[in-house]
């Protein structure tokens, strides 16, 4: 399936482009006008697609919302009209990468094979993980990155019963993809030599940088995505507008367009002029913002790749213009750069460390990648907290920050979890009728309801007993809790912190018109939350339950 969008993608850029069978489309030298009319093209035949497919207004589920919060459970269907939506975008020029369709269609296949099969939910993730990493293996051509991309950003975490089939899964998929006769993404070139350790420090500053950049491009993005909508643009009409505002950067260099694969693999052995650099560093971030922000499809992971190896650059170089001679090795300087700027918008340190390892078989720097991959990770956990994939959910309202499974926490709900109350009592009752209906140890506590049966709160029933409270009193002298309940729907985790925020050992579960459905004591929720977590530990180590 990777070898079949690729091939697809780079023929339609032939056939609308007037490309020579083996040119690319990132690398031409100039394009005209009237060539470039093809993007807003594009835009319309994408939004014409969507209609006809009658894809859905929610958000389509990708492989790390499947794992995260549907068990694996993704749409073979979704996942097709993803794949389109992406080919189309790059085949046009768009400036988004292929990267997500490869990942979708991988992810999206296994989960239809695990459903069929009727493995366990975290089989089934694992499954997800492995077909979503086999589609990045075969497309750069190197199955521990592809594996590492399927561990940290997929499955979210280091799975020992997970190692073994995703391992498979990539080492298979590069060997189709050989077999096939595809020729992997070329990146590294001239990145040989040692690595100075006194350098490790200058990297590090260069990793920080580089997540600053992808904090700001992250931002960007969903503050122009916010402006399109507070513009209310056609939903329909946004990307043929955002092909006719690609053009003009397109201009400025070809560059910018579709992935640019290519034009990294050309631009990462140095020798650029500054200004140069510093002006396609400009105009990709810009036409990634455009593209994403006006409806094409598509990721930010190559963007991300060939903006920071130019960034990477243009460190080096800046530190030659500074102190006047070679600081740092400019094509090492791009290298460290484009994994620093990916691990800062994708995630993933160790992805990016052995992608930089199957490419440039350079193990010293190699070293100097994982410890600048893990400053820029660092630093955007603790000033942003998400990649771009969690950032995009985040604005769709989702609070997950990885792939990790918290999709239990949702279905485990207030509702699932209450005991039904049978037999609530009037609020209007009087303290005298309400000790002897409930004698000193006959029950713990009462829900209380008004006279048109809505929740009016609850009584401890050693309360009702205490000195100096007037017999001929109505019981709703001593209830407490009547404005703090519980609504069915409530996870499990919005369920412990309303009951640390009202310090109670019970709550009512009250529907929306009042009524009360049941109780639910936070010892149960606690003892329910721990048989969970025990039960994720033990899949994660790959232990029967």
């Amino acid at each position: 399936m990777t070898v079949g969008l690729q091939e697809a993608a780079h023929a339609i850029q032939d056939l609308l482009y007037g490309l020579e069978m083996g040119e690319r489309l990132s690398v031409q030298i100039a394009l005209t006008p009237l060539q470039l009319l093809v993007l807003p093209a594009g835009g319309a035949v994408l939004s014409l697609f969507t209609l006809l497919v009658r894809a859905r207004r929610r958000a389509l589920v990708d492989a790390v919302e499947a794992n995260a919060l549907h068990g694996g459970q993704m749409s073979m269907r979704d996942s097709l009209i993803v794949s389109g939506q992406t080919l189309i975008s790059n085949g046009f020029g768009a400036s988004v990468g292929l990267e997500a369709a490869y990942a979708q269609m991988g992810s999206g296949f296994a989960s239809m094979i695990g459903r069929w099969l009727a493995v366990r939910r975290p089989d089934l993730r694992t499954l997800v993980g492995a077909g979503a990493g086999a589609g990045i293996a075969a497309a750069f051509g190197t199955p521990l990155a592809g594996a590492f991309y399927a561990f940290e950003i997929v499955v979210g975490a280091y799975t020992p019963s997970a190692i073994a089939p995703v391992a498979a899964a990539c080492v298979a998929a590069v060997l189709t993809a050989r077999g096939l006769g595809h020729a992997p993404y070329l990146i590294a070139s001239g990145a040989s030599g040692a690595i100075d350790v006194s350098h490790y420090l200058l990297y590090a500053l260069l990793a920080a940088a580089c997540a600053g950049v992808g904090i700001l491009l992250m931002w960007t993005i969903s503050g122009v995505e916010a402006l399109t909508n507070w513009l209310k643009l056609p939903r329909w009409a946004k990307p043929a507008i955002g092909g006719f505002l690609l053009m003009p950067l397109a201009l400025v260099t070809p560059q910018v367009l579709s992935s640019g694969h290519t034009a990294l693999y050309l631009d990462i052995s140095g020798g650029l002029p500054m200004r140069f650099v510093l002006m396609a560093i400009l105009a990709k971030c810009a036409a990634s913002i455009i593209s994403l922000s006006f409806g094409f499809r598509g990721g930010l992971f190559f963007a991300s790749l060939f903006a920071g190896s130019l960034f990477g650059q243009l460190y080096a170089d800046t530190l030659m213009l500074i102190t006047g001679h070679v600081v740092v090795d400019s094509a090492h300087s791009a290298l460290v750069g484009m994994a620093g700027l990916a691990v800062a918008v994708i995630g993933g340190p160790l992805t990016m460390a052995m992608l930089v390892l199957e490419t440039t078989q350079n193990f010293a720097l190699t070293g100097v990648v994982v410890v600048a991959s893990l400053v820029a990770s660092t630093l955007v956990r603790v000033f942003f907290g998400y990649s771009f994939s969690t950032w995009r959910l985040h604005l769709r309202g989702e609070t997950i920050r990885s792939a990790r499974d918290v999709g239990w926490v949702k279905t485990l709900t207030a509702g699932r979890m209450m005991r039904r109350e049978t037999r609530a009592t009037p609020a209007a009752m009087t303290i005298a009728e309400f000790r002897r209906r409930f004698p000193l140890g006959s029950t713990s506590r009462v829900v209380l309801i008004d006279a048109a049966d809505r929740y009016a709160g609850i009584v401890i029933t050693a309360s009702a007993y205490a000195d100096g409270l007037d017999p001929a009193g109505e019981i709703a002298e001593v209830a407490v809790l009547s404005d703090v309940t519980l609504r069915p729907e409530m996870d499990i985790a919005e369920v412990m912190t309303a009951f640390d925020a009202a310090s109670a050992d019970e709550l009512a579960i009250i529907a929306p018109d009042g009524k009360v459905l049941g109780l639910l004591s936070e010892t149960f929720v606690r003892k329910r939350y721990a048989e969970e977590i025990e039960k994720t530990q033990r899949e994660l180590f790959g232990e029967k339950a």
